[in-house]
């Protein structure tokens, strides 16, 4: 490596051209008054003092001041590297906490203050989504994200949309896309925005905001994994069940895996109301012990959900499959189940 390469790798670090000068000459000397490192280096002797006791803070070099003239020593390069290294590695907690401070670059608590920000997260949240989104929206905006929610079910996203606010139309004559969402409810009571995507990130925007751009509400967006999922406890058990179901998806071909446990059960109940017979395959835990993940395997005896009309389900937010298991039956919920015996992390079903 040419001694200018050098130089750049230097200033890296926050040397200046003359300090890292300075200091390779006093590096080729090893030890050297300030009048011979002056001179080699094209500085003043007064520099070379004042730059030395700031490259011996750094840990670059040792002042010899206790002898006469006082001398400069460069410290071996590898101690050098090793204080370096030492305080980069002190700084990494400190660099990680800051990062950690966002998800993804989402940060995990935003305050929005501005409608057409709302606007924007709406969008950028919706084209993160990988699994599933669940949404209350005006009826009014659903043009403006038509295009990220028809990607995302384009990529075999599960999008439970509920539009709101259609003061009393006729749900069956208003034109909803059915590429925008696997299942579409409409509510004609003005209610605020939730979205919540993957259990990771979530919005929440109140009704004014969204009504007008003067207001002064504030919407929040938060990237939280232990926070997202009572946003979408609050949609599935206050919202969904209110509204008025409009479409919804086909059964599917089977056999298949769903990439959410909703989706699953939701496609479970599907094909049972067309009396075929299910089996399903599932990777599961049980929810009272702590028990290591296994394959457990049965017919799919019922279905409690309320993702499609007519609900099954006993309470809010239950989502569960019923397994019959040498004629025995056993309840299985998705991931952080609480109430059903088993807590399954994948579902295959099958026709038998």
């Amino acid at each position: 490596m040419e001694e200018h390469e050098i130089e750049s790798r230097l200033r890296d670090f926050g040397l200046s051209d003359k300090e890292a000068t300075t200091y390779l000459t006093i590096l080729r000397n090893g030890e050297a008054k300030a009048s011979t490192i002056a001179e080699e280096a094209g500085v003043s002797k007064r520099y070379v003092y004042s730059i030395s006791e700031e490259l011996e803070k750094r840990g670059f070099v040792e002042v010899n001041d206790h002898v006469i003239p006082t001398t400069f020593e460069a410290k071996p390069p590898d101690e050098v590297l090793a204080d370096l290294s030492k305080s980069l590695d002190t700084l990494r907690p400190e660099l990680n906490d800051l990062f950690t401070a966002t998800v993804d670059g989402i940060e995990q608590f935003e305050v929005v203050k501005t409608q057409v920000t709302v606007e924007k997260r709406l969008a950028q949240l919706i084209e993160r989504a990988e699994k599933e989104i669940a949404l209350s929206l005006p009826i009014g905006m659903l043009e403006q994200v038509e295009p990220e929610l028809a990607a995302a079910v384009d990529r075999d996203v599960f999008v439970i949309l509920v539009l709101t606010g259609n003061d009393g139309e006729n749900s069956d004559v208003i034109d909803i896309p059915e590429e925008v969402a696997s299942v579409v409810r409409v509510w004609r009571e003005h209610v605020p925005m939730i979205l919540a995507v993957d259990s990771t990130y979530g919005l929440v925007a109140p009704v004014d905001m969204l009504a007008r751009t003067t207001s002064d509400m504030r919407a929040i967006s938060i990237a939280q994994p232990q926070l997202v999922p009572v946003l979408s406890g609050s949609f599935l058990g206050n919202y969904w069940p209110m509204a008025e179901e409009v479409y919804h998806v086909d059964a599917q071909e089977l056999p298949a895996t769903f990439r959410t446990f909703r989706e699953t059960v939701m496609q479970a109940d599907l094909h049972l109301r067309a009396d075929d017979w299910l089996t399903a395959s599932i990777e599961a835990r049980p929810v009272f012990e702590d028990g290591e993940y296994r394959t457990i395997e049965g017919r799919v005896s019922g279905v409690r959900q309320d993702i499609v009309k007519p609900a099954s389900n006993y309470f809010p937010v239950e989502n569960s499959l019923v397994l019959e298991i040498d004629d025995e039956e056993v309840t299985i919920g998705g991931p952080g189940a609480f109430v059903e015996d088993y807590e399954a992390r994948e579902v295959v079903l099958e026709k038998e």
